[in-house]
C-alpha cells in the first residue's frame, strides 16, 4: 500500500527513522546543555545579574513596556484585519480598475520588509514635513505589511468557498457588497481562522522591531536594562525574561484562538428532526 505522497515505510525504514529521531533529539539536547553551561560558566545566572527584578520601579517599567507592546499589537491587529478584508474584497471586485489598484497595493506592501516600512515612517516622513511618533510608525508598518498578507489569506478563503454560497445570495437579490460582507467574508474568516491567528502571532512578535525606532516596548526595555552597569549589564537575563513574556503572550493568543474555534463549532445551529412514529405507536393511538 502507498500513501498519496510517499510509500509506507517498512520495518527497516521505521527503525532507521526512530534512530535518526533519537540522534537528532540527543544533538539538540547537547546544544541546549552546552548553551546553558556557557551561561553558567560566564555567570549569567548569578544572583547579581538577576537582582534587577527585585526593584519595584523596574517591575513597573517592565509592566509599562508590556502594555506598550500589547497596545501596538491590538491596534495593529485590528487595522490589519480591516485592511485585509477591504483589499481582499477589492481584489475580487468586478471592476478591473479596483482589482488593479488593490493588487498593486497588496503586492507592494507585501514585498517591502516590515523594518523598512517602520524606518520610512519614522525617519523618512519628517523629510516630507510629517513627524510621526514611534507608536504611529510601528502601527502603520504592522498594519500595511500584515494587512497585505491577511488580504491574501482572506482572498484564498473566499475563493475556497463553494460557488453555491454566492449564487444563493445573488438569487435572494443581494448586491455584490452584501454578498461579500454578509455571506462570504464571515465564512472565509471562520474557515481561515487558524491561518489568521498564525499571522496575528507573527504580528505580535513583529512589535519587537519597534525598539529600532525607539518605541518603548519589551525588547527596548530589555536592551535598556541590559546596558545598566549598576546591575552588572544583565543583557542575557533581561532578554530571557522578555523572551519568556513573548512566549507566554503567543501561547495565550493561540489558546484564545482554540477557544473561539471550539465555541464556533458548538454554536452551529441545527434543526432537530423528530423521529417518525412507528406502526405500533400509530395503532396504539388509534
Amino acid at each position: 500500500m502507498s500513501n498519496v505522497l510517499f510509500d509506507i515505510p517498512g520495518p527497516k525504514a521505521r527503525a532507521r527513522y526512530r534512530a535518526l529521531a533519537v540522534l537528532g533529539t540527543l544533538i539538540v539536547a547537547a546544544v541546549i546543555a552546552y548553551i546553558i553551561w556557557r551561561f553558567i560558566d560566564s555567570g549569567q545566572f548569578s544572583a547579581r545579574r538577576w537582582e534587577w527584578l527585585q526593584y519595584a520601579q523596574v517591575q513597573r517599567d517592565l509592566v509599562d513596556a508590556l502594555l506598550a507592546t500589547l497596545q501596538a499589537f491590538a491596534l495593529g491587529a485590528v487595522l490589519a484585519l480591516v485592511f485585509g478584508a477591504i483589499f481582499a474584497a477589492g481584489r475580487l471586485s468586478d471592476h478591473a480598475w479596483v482589482r488593479g489598484v488593490s493588487t498593486a497595493v497588496v503586492e507592494f506592501f507585501r514585498a517591502i520588509p516590515l523594518l523598512i516600512l517602520m524606518f520610512l515612517f519614522y525617519y523618512g516622513a519628517p523629510v516630507l514635513g510629517v513627524a510621526l511618533p514611534p507608536f504611529a510608525a510601528v502601527v502603520l508598518g504592522l498594519t500595511l505589511y500584515n494587512g497585505s498578507v491577511l488580504a491574501e489569506v482572506f482572498r484564498a478563503g473566499i475563493l475556497a468557498l463553494p460557488k453555491g454560497q454566492s449564487e444563493a445570495a445573488y438569487a435572494l437579490g443581494m448586491r455584490k457588497t452584501q454578498v461579500m460582507t454578509l455571506v462570504l467574508i464571515p465564512q472565509a474568516v471562520r474557515s481561515m481562522l487558524p491561518t489568521i491567528i498564525s499571522q496575528l502571532v507573527v504580528l505580535l512578535k513583529d512589535t519587537a522591531l519597534g525598539f529600532l525606532v525607539t518605541y518603548p516596548e519589551l525588547l527596548y526595555y530589555a536592551r535598556y536594562i541590559g546596558s545598566q552597569g549598576s546591575f552588572g549589564r544583565p543583557i542575557v537575563p533581561s532578554t530571557l525574561v522578555v523572551a519568556a513574556m513573548y512566549i507566554a503572550l503567543c501561547l495565550l493568543l493561540t489558546a484564545l484562538a482554540t477557544y473561539i474555534e471550539r465555541r464556533q463549532r458548538r454554536s452551529k445551529k441545527h434543526v432537530e428532526t423528530r423521529r417518525p412514529p412507528t406502526t405500533e405507536e400509530v395503532v396504539g393511538v388509534a
